[in-house]
């Protein structure tokens, strides 16, 4: 059966198609957030995969949400990062090289605060799940 929605991948790949012609903007479900294209090695294929992601500051610390909008299991990028935890981020028109470290404890839920407070719907992904949404600090080399 056929179907003209298109498919998460696509969705993704759009989004990213978008985000690199116009420097880190984009429209649709993403606008106005502020977003990132994070870059993971697969755990088990090996091969970079790129995915949209949505951060915060805090100072001069960048971190994102592993809410895979309330899904009952981590994404797919957050076991990625946890394999191998050398990442390339992109804001903007910026790109470099950073480590992912998920934050643990007080840290992490200062860090779900923050961003709960500047993207309510993501308080709207914990109450849909029952396992603790990872925050991940990505830190810049």
């Amino acid at each position: 059966m056929s179907t003209d929605a298109p498919t998460p991948k696509s969705r993704n790949e759009a989004v990213i198609e978008e985000f690199r012609a116009n420097k880190g903007k984009v429209g649709g479900f993403f606008e106005g957030a502020d977003l990132l294209l994070l870059t993971t090695v697969g755990a088990r294929s090996g091969r970079p995969h790129t995915t949209p992601a949505v951060y915060v500051r805090d100072g001069d610390t960048v971190a994102v949400a592993a809410s895979y909008a309330g899904a009952p299991k981590h994404p797919a990028w957050y076991h990625n990062l946890v394999a191998n935890p050398e990442v390339t981020v992109e804001i903007g028109a910026e790109k470099y090289q950073a480590t992912a470290v998920p934050a643990e404890g007080a840290e992490r839920d200062r860090l779900f605060a923050l961003m709960v407070a500047e993207n309510p719907r993501f308080n709207d992904y914990a109450e849909k799940t029952t396992r603790v949404i990872p925050m991940v600090v990505l830190r810049a080399h």
